[in-house]
């Protein structure tokens, strides 16, 4: 698996993918949840909760058709640019068409993940700060972020294993051409001319082990920040 230059190009384009989705996904989402909480209580606030959860579910064969009838070859979006005389600069079939699907099922689910966290922030945290002469910016990162350290972490845990093991929307846009490690295990295991089920096993323990190793990572640092 590790000596093999095609394996091994899956392993690093998997992790690297979901690093950046990852990431990503967590910096917007903790955005989002922070401004979703603003607005608790208004209706428009409430609506985007709503629609938020059903957006978290919104990954898979359906996010690739959407985004194939909206950004595709075809799509709604390019052949509107192409009637104003631009050219769209995303493939949706390549490396940059599915790194974006991977951040938009990011998104909602950060956002999902870390609103219960922010929701445990007390007002009079808050005030107590301003009262002592500090700015919101002083507030927010010497009394939130060390607060919502551990959701933060876990959140970023919980998506990059998401974005590691996820399958369906990049088979759906590249048609199982796209070189990353859940592709390679589908393949090896239904191919016809490349059925190799010892080698899917092999490539399935590594994805687990890639999974494990982050879960004792943010196991080690939860126990150093409590500590």
């Amino acid at each position: 698996v590790f000596t093999n230059a095609f394996y091994f190009q899956a392993m690093m384009i998997s992790l690297k993918l979901s690093l950046i989705s990852s990431v990503v996904g967590l910096l917007v989402g903790f955005q989002g949840a922070y401004s979703l909480y603003a607005i608790r209580e208004t209706r428009f606030g409430q609506a985007l909760v709503l629609i938020n959860s059903l957006l978290s579910n919104f990954s898979g064969v359906p996010l690739a058709f959407a985004i194939m009838i909206v950004f595709g070859s075809a799509g709604v979006v390019t052949l509107l640019f192409q009637a104003f005389g631009i050219k769209l600069p995303l493939d949706v079939y390549s490396y940059s068409g599915i790194l974006i699907s991977y951040i938009y099922f990011q998104i909602p689910l950060a956002i999902l993940l870390l609103y219960p966290a922010i929701e445990s922030l007390k007002p009079e945290w808050q005030e107590n700060a301003f009262l002592l002469g500090s700015s919101f910016r002083g507030y927010f990162v010497k009394v939130a972020i060390p607060v919502l350290a551990p959701a933060l972490l876990g959140t970023f845990i919980i998506l990059f294993a998401n974005a590691l093991g996820a399958y369906a929307t990049a088979y759906a846009l590249t048609n199982g051409n796209f070189n990353i490690l859940p592709i390679r295990i589908s393949s090896l295991i239904a191919g016809n001319l490349t059925l190799e089920p010892n080698m899917a096993a092999a490539l399935a323990l590594v994805l687990v082990s890639l999974m494990m190793m982050m879960t004792l990572i943010h196991q080690y640092l939860l126990r150093r920040y409590r500590e």
